[in-house]
């Protein structure tokens, strides 16, 4: 696992993380939620899908999904075989359709139907951990959350950030290198990254706007050319 360079001191960890941080922003500008929502609510059903699948699939299936049942009230009355034929392609359907259920009932009984803007009411609902609340803290409320998926989890340790391996810590790590304001839109620019260039397998280090800060550089493709073709322009995963 990469390390933080050796000898690296507490302060300069958090320059090189904020150098790095505005780098990758510039490089991505544009970077945003990939997935499509139009309220909170929408938000929060649409992120609990997203578990062990990709953003195109949850994409595919919420237009039907959300003019069926267009709010918490409706999601809790669903039928349970409709919701798992609209909600199928994301992958285990059974679990998320118990998830979303559980989801809209709670939400009913707990907050009238609306979405909690408080951390602690977010994770007290069913399907819904740190990683999907900060999601929606962060998109739909505007307060500032920092989203631990597999990219920025891999990112931040190859970067040398952390050495972390718990989502918890990993969230803790970075809140503590970057200003919170940044916590948000940083979320995206890492998973922009980890989906364009640092990917899993073949990471594209000759193509990386910063790789000469990154204490990694070298474990993936490093010729510029054969990097560059590495890159991916679009497409979400």
């Amino acid at each position: 696992m990469p390390s933080t360079p050796p000898g690296e001191s507490p302060l300069a960890l958090k320059r090189r993380a904020r150098r790095m941080a505005r780098v990758l922003a510039e490089r991505y500008p544009d970077a945003d939620c990939e997935l499509d929502f139009q309220d909170a609510y929408q938000l929060l059903v649409a992120t609990v899908l997203s578990a062990q699948t990709t953003d195109v699939r949850v994409n595919g299936v919420t237009p039907l999904l959300f003019a069926r049942y267009p709010d918490a009230a409706a999601l809790a009355g669903a039928d349970r075989e409709e919701l798992e034929s609209i909600i199928k392609p994301t992958g285990f359907y059974r679990a998320k359709t118990t998830s979303l259920l559980g989801l809209g009932a709670a939400l009913v009984e707990r907050f009238d139907g609306q979405v909690p803007r408080r951390l602690p009411d977010l994770v007290s609902l069913p399907g819904v951990g740190r990683k999907t609340a900060n999601v929606v803290l962060g998109n739909a409320f505007g307060v500032p959350g920092i989203t631990v998926d597999t990219h920025v989890g891999r990112l931040v340790r190859r970067f040398g950030w952390t050495d972390e391996e718990d989502p918890v810590k990993v969230e803790h790590a970075i809140g503590a290198l970057l200003p919170r304001r940044d916590w948000t839109q940083m979320s995206h620019v890492l998973i922009f990254h980890g989906r364009r260039t640092c990917h899993a397998r073949r990471p594209a280090c000759g193509a990386c706007p910063v790789a000469r800060l990154c204490p990694s550089y070298g474990v993936g493709e490093t010729q510029p050319e054969a990097a560059a073709a590495l890159v991916r322009t679009a497409g979400r995963g």
